[in-house]
């Protein structure tokens, strides 16, 4: 939890693949939350002081053997509860209401009919109006002292309340933009029934950090990773606006960059902020560590423990030129965000998808201490925060870039001969979608070359024998899922001609189709 924040709605999850969503939507509603495991016990939530608790749609059928449950003594501590889809059955059963498999299912767009004026939540909403449901068993009883709010063809209690004990719930999903009025729902229950007042701001998110990184790093030094992207750079505007000129920002050169990147960074991020930057020329070093390395584990893997190595070698340097009495730099700043720790298995029940350059990549014998002011938000709030503290829109709203850089967009082991070929090809598919007003449309367009792979060409009236590039349009709110971006037909089609005819080693473009899920943004 925060640093002098308001309490936290915790999110329980039951295994929703909405369960990080419905955390944004809470705190859209400017109301702070955070996702925690269906296996905590009611003291561990109550350890929190929570001030509200949303328990989460998944998979199961209360019925199964085996499936979640929720602990009756939950519901008599008094803490609101909303419940939504499964976690709605769920606190149905734990109340002493009756949940069934009728046999009749509802999955996708159905109409909802509110009833008796709606209750707080549905009060007036059009009183036939489409939600999103995905459920096989429905509530057929409510529990005692709770109003039946609304109910569908497939599920005669589809919503209801008890605004005294301030319980509530729905059986669709009020967090996805396909339930239109769920947002709104949802924010009458934070508000209105939890009673919690809306205060997770972006300058109350500024203001928290500043405090919380003033007491943890106190009067000494602190040194930041700097990569040119949004993630770090706001994590060094946090942290130098809290101890100012005992920030040292290191931008180590790994020769992984995108073209230009090196002088945006040196130009732009320094006006901005007035830092103290040291750059590193490091490229020699970390191809030598990456040679015949093609495992992205590894790579990965490989490039963070160059990164921190390279940081305690800089911080030893900087250190002696202090001499004998200067103060040592004892804490190491990182981009790190919610979903970085969600995707490398922070938490309990979290898969490692895969390791992330900030958190699998570290060394057990870190000599810094961490600094994370970014670590419980999303993407989204991380470039609103950006904008409070004065970063120009170059930077707050540049496209992300992984820390592992192009080393990590190449399907095969890393030779500077790959990088040239490939930050020629990225550098054009960028130039094209600026050209067409399309940076702020899509989230990202990583692209991917398969260093591995040859395919047959017809170049300059020659057989040729070239690699091919993936393009990777991706659009996404905070990369814990994303759809793949449907870019113009004529500007795929320049991209895919300048390539092949600029770039002599790439011979073919081909166009990646994939969500996430089932795919990650990135291809390693």
């Amino acid at each position: 939890m925060p640093a002098n924040s308001q309490r936290p709605v915790l999110v329980v999850d039951f295994g929703a693949q909405y369960a990080q969503l419905i955390a944004r939507r809470v705190r859209e509603a400017q109301v702070y939350s955070e996702v925690v495991p269906h296996t905590a016990s009611v003291p561990d939530l109550l350890d929190r002081d929570p001030a509200a608790i949303v328990l989460s749609g998944g998979p199961a059928s209360v019925y199964e053997e085996g499936a979640p449950r929720v602990d009756p003594a939950l519901f008599d501590a008094g803490v609101p509860v909303f419940g939504i889809c499964y976690g709605f059955q769920a606190m149905a059963v734990a109340l002493g209401g009756t949940t069934e498999h009728t046999g009749t299912r509802e999955y996708g767009r159905t109409e909802l009919a509110v009833q008796g004026g709606g209750g707080r939540l549905h009060e007036d909403l059009p009183g036939h109006h489409p939600v999103w449901m995905s459920h096989g068993d429905c509530v057929t009883k409510a529990p005692e002292g709770f109003v039946v709010t609304a109910s569908s063809a497939g599920a005669p209690v589809a919503a209801f309340e008890d605004t005294d004990r301030r319980f509530a719930g729905v059986q669709y999903h009020p967090e996805v933009a396909h339930t239109p009025h769920g947002q709104e729902v949802l924010r009458r229950f934070l508000h209105d029934v939890a009673g919690i007042r809306p205060q997770w701001t972006t300058a109350s998110i500024v203001d928290e950090q500043v405090a919380r990184i003033r007491e943890r790093i106190g009067g000494g030094r602190a040194i930041c990773g700097l990569s040119g992207g949004v993630d770090s750079a706001v994590a060094a505007a946090l942290v130098q606006r809290a101890i100012s000129d005992r920030l040292t920002c290191v931008f180590v050169d790994h020769g992984l960059l995108r073209a230009g990147e090196r002088a945006q960074v040196e130009r732009d991020f320094v006006a901005a902020t007035g830092v103290n930057l040291v750059t590193v020329d490091a490229e020699e070093r970390f191809l030598s560590a990456l040679a015949g390395v093609s495992d992205p584990e590894q790579k990965r893997k490989i490039i963070g423990r160059e990164f921190i190595e390279v940081f305690e070698e800089t911080a030893r340097n900087l250190q002696a030129e202090a001499g004998e009495h200067g103060q040592h730099y004892d804490f190491l700043v990182q981009g790190t965000l919610y979903p970085d720790v969600v995707e490398s298995g922070g938490g309990t029940g979290a898969a490692n998808i895969k390791s992330h350059h900030n958190v699998g990549g570290l060394p057990e014998d870190l000599r810094f201490r961490l600094v994370e002011p970014l670590r419980e938000l999303f993407k989204d709030e991380v470039r609103r925060v950006g904008l409070e503290l004065g970063l120009p829109e170059t930077i707050v709203h540049r496209q992300p870039f992984p820390g592992p850089g192009l080393g990590i967009r190449i399907i095969g082991d890393v030779t500077r001969q790959r990088l040239d070929v490939l930050r020629a090809a990225d550098a054009i598919a960028r130039e094209e979608l600026t050209a067409a007003g399309l940076d702020r449309d899509i989230w990202q367009c990583p692209v991917v070359l398969l260093a591995e792979v040859r395919s047959v060409g017809v170049q300059g009236d020659f057989r040729t024998y070239g690699h091919p590039v993936v393009l990777r349009p991706v659009s996404s709110e905070d990369a814990m899922t994303a759809d793949w971006t449907r870019l113009p037909y004529d500007v795929l089609e320049r991209i895919s001609t300048r390539i092949t005819n600029e770039v002599p080693e790439v011979n073919r473009v081909v166009l990646d189709v994939t969500s996430k899920p089932p795919g990650t943004i990135e291809w390693e």
